[in-house]
């Protein structure tokens, strides 16, 4: 089964609503825990209160809970930063991806969902749906920045955000280095400086 057909094509409520919630927060936790080679449809369907007969019917296996509960980027209300300065849009922005890997509890998740693919294709496919949104999103502190003048027209809005948060997710999760402040903040510096000088237009 794809990602796509796994995810549920509605945003039904009432039961239906708090099942799926349910399904996906046990599907998050166990994933912290115990990592993609852990995650069973057993002991998502213990941890959730929903039965495994359920989970196989509606999500058919694993990489169906991992692909809905990464759909979650498609329904949060989540806004990137805005003060008013693409300096500090960007500083904030990266400081915000920062902290999610500077609290050992918040850093498991998505950390899992790294792992998870690398060895999913159907996790790999919803990691980058979840990303691309999250990306788009954030476009919009490029395109106030060119509004302001502050960088020229026709930056490419993606890939300022793209380049601005990449070094922190190398640097954490693939070199392994602890997460600093100063980290954040170096690579706002380095990509805002760019995009004013035209490198990303």
């Amino acid at each position: 089964m794809t990602a796509s057909e796994a995810q549920p094509t509605s945003r039904p409520g009432g039961r239906t609503a708090r099942t799926r919630a349910a399904v996906r927060d046990a599907t998050n936790a166990e994933l912290a825990e115990h990592g993609y080679a852990g995650l069973t449809i057993e002991a998502v369907a213990a941890r959730s209160g929903v039965h495994k007969t359920t989970l196989y019917r509606r999500w058919g296996g694993v990489d169906g809970l991992i692909a809905d509960a990464l759909a979650l980027a498609d329904e949060d209300d989540w806004q990137p930063p805005d003060t008013g300065s693409f300096d500090r849009d960007l500083l904030e922005l990266t400081r915000e991806v920062l902290a999610t890997f500077a609290d050992p509890t918040t850093a498991a998740a998505p950390t899992a969902f790294v792992a998870a693919a690398f060895q999913s294709p159907s996790a790999a496919t919803a990691l980058h749906a979840f990303y691309a949104e999250r990306h788009r999103r954030s476009a919009v502190l490029v395109d106030r920045a060119v509004t302001r003048g502050e960088v020229p027209a026709g930056t490419d809005a993606v890939a300022v955000v793209t380049a601005a948060v990449a070094p922190i997710y190398y640097r954490v999760l693939l070199a392994g280095e602890p997460p600093t402040d100063d980290m954040a903040a170096r690579s706002a510096r380095a990509v805002a400086h760019a995009a004013r000088a035209g490198t990303y237009a």
